[in-house]
């Protein structure tokens, strides 16, 4: 379903909670006493309700944000493109915002890209943002589906956000308490509130600031019914990059995004920079400067989020998964038939660790490719066909086999073992884990949907541990110097690694200790 800009509050529904038993799902011995959550409680009347796929055990980023401004392109149809290339960051809901220099409009829904958007937007424009939304902070509801869209006393706004605010909270009651109303859950509408009531001059000067005010992570793109703009948080925990077509200019969270509509990659937008781009070209203002500020980009998005035709930060995507299953076999050394994924995130560092180790990397698993959410059903045999549909192995590749096999990440615990198990069934001799990520210890709060810490299986048990649980006869996570290394083109200085080592580049909320609440 399609609609046009509207503010109506979603209902209060709330998602219930309860728990299946993993020895229900694996045998009793590798899972005894571990349970699964599988619907969260959601925040109190945030009106959250969300399908759990049970065989999902990944961090989600939180969204892809798109903009263009061209004369002589269609707004609304770049912009489809550009956001169904960034499809993969956020699955939830999409939207799309164009102005014609004098009227805009919005169009939003919950679904994909192709779901919402079976037509494109019946209106004329030469300035476009859109968004691709998995929602993190704020509830998965149709009232909270961006871009946003609001007027002021200088003309109409929409924005676009991609990040996560750690002060959200103490903003939002500041507004309450200076009048404003609220009809999202989303830190989106705190910061486009802010932006309205700004009496500052120049739009570049309202977003210098909101930045003074903001903290956390944040990649936005805005336009006015004039100019499209963009800003990048100081720390540039989320990406954002500049695009150049024949007659005019595009931002964008990807670079694939810039491919898919025949623009040339420029630049990275730079950490705390602010673009506006209107018929003058591209200005540029610093809110601060880079050599005085360390920066904070997010080390997951060169593991998982980020498709690996991307270029980020000056890094090649692919190469540096490449790079990430090269040093696992440096590390690790082990012995095998055979090398395969858990398909699709970790096939690329599946290829490094066969390229590295001379031993033949073969797919093992087979993924339907048409295999949409997975909703929890009751009975044991409707749950196992769930990941059976999802994932099947190849047995000519597995049977009698000593397999390694490379994944992404292990967060909560919850898929590793029903994989590994998948795989003894279908005759693996052997099955060796190597994972491209050190353990995730600890909540992300800068627009990353783990899970709480005490939720988070490396948070509890160590890895020798991890291993008896999940079922596999060796478990080897890449060590935090071998991703940095692996992450070649960047200093390590400039990354964070706070799901790792809990060293946060700003303060968090309970330092980062519970879950993902809001700062009190």
């Amino acid at each position: 379903m399609r609609e046009r800009l509207s503010f109506r509050p979603g209902a209060g529904r709330k998602a219930a909670a309860f728990y299946i038993p993993l020895w229900r799902v694996l045998p009793r011995k590798k899972w005894e006493g571990l349970s699964l959550l599988l619907f969260t409680e959601s925040q109190e009347n945030s009106g959250m309700y969300k399908s759990i796929d049970i065989y999902d055990d990944k961090p989600h980023e939180e969204c892809g944000v798109f903009g263009i401004f061209d004369r002589e392109l269609s707004a609304a149809a770049e912009t489809y493109y550009g956001i169904f290339a960034l499809q993969h960051r956020g699955q939830e809901s999409a939207g799309i915002t164009v102005s014609d220099g004098k009227v805009m409009e919005t169009f939003r829904g919950m679904g994909l890209v192709t779901e919402v958007f079976r037509h494109l937007p019946e209106k004329d424009g030469h300035i476009g943002i859109g968004h691709v939304r998995y929602s993190t902070t704020g509830s998965s509801i149709p009232a909270n589906v961006q871009p946003l869209q609001a007027d002021s006393i200088d003309g109409s706004m929409a924005l676009a956000h991609n990040g996560n605010l750690v002060n959200t909270k103490n903003l939002r009651r500041r507004l309450l308490l200076e009048g404003s109303t609220f009809q999202t859950s989303m830190d989106t509408e705190v910061i486009i509130k802010l932006l309205a009531r700004s009496r500052r001059k120049t739009e570049e000067e309202k977003f210098i600031e909101l930045m003074d005010e903001i903290h956390g992570a944040y990649a936005i793109v805005a336009c006015t019914n004039d100019a499209l703009y963009g800003c990048r948080d100081p720390f540039g925990y989320r990406p954002l990059v500049l695009g150049r077509t024949e007659k005019g200019w595009v931002l964008a969270s990807e670079t694939p995004a810039l491919d898919a509509i025949d623009a040339k990659f420029v630049r990275d937008i730079l950490p705390g920079e602010i673009v506006s781009i209107d018929d003058n070209g591209v200005r540029s203002t610093m809110y601060c400067p880079v050599e005085n500020h360390r920066h904070g980009i997010c080390s997951f998005e060169y593991i998982y989020f980020a498709r690996p035709d991307s270029i980020m930060n000056g890094q090649d995507i692919y190469q540096a998964r490449l790079n990430m299953g090269k040093k696992l076999w440096e590390e690790t050394h082990f012995d095998g038939d055979v090398v395969m994924s858990v398909p699709d995130s970790g096939n690329v560092a599946a290829l490094g660790y066969a390229q590295a180790s001379g031993i033949p990397f073969v797919e093992g698993l087979l993924k339907n490719k048409y295999m949409g959410r997975t909703f929890i059903q009751p009975g044991q045999k409707q749950r196992e066909r769930a990941v059976r549909m999802k994932l099947n192995p190849i047995r000519m590749n597995v049977e009698g086999k000593r397999i390694i096999l490379v994944d992404d990440s292990i967060v909560r615990g919850t898929t590793s073992g029903i994989i590994i198990n998948l795989l003894r069934n279908a005759g693996a001799k052997e099955i060796k884990l190597c994972i491209s990520s050190p353990p995730v210890r600890y909540p992300c709060f800068f627009g990353i949907d783990t899970a709480e810490r005490k939720q988070l299986i490396a948070a509890k048990y160590p890895t020798e541990e991890i291993c008896k649980m999940i079922g596999a006869d060796a478990l080897h996570y890449l060590s935090q110097e071998g991703l940095a290394e692996s992450i070649s083109e960047l200093k390590k200085t400039d990354m964070c690694f706070a799901c790792f080592d809990g060293i946060y580049p700003e303060p968090v909320p309970n330092n980062g200790l519970g879950g993902m609440e809001e700062e009190e």
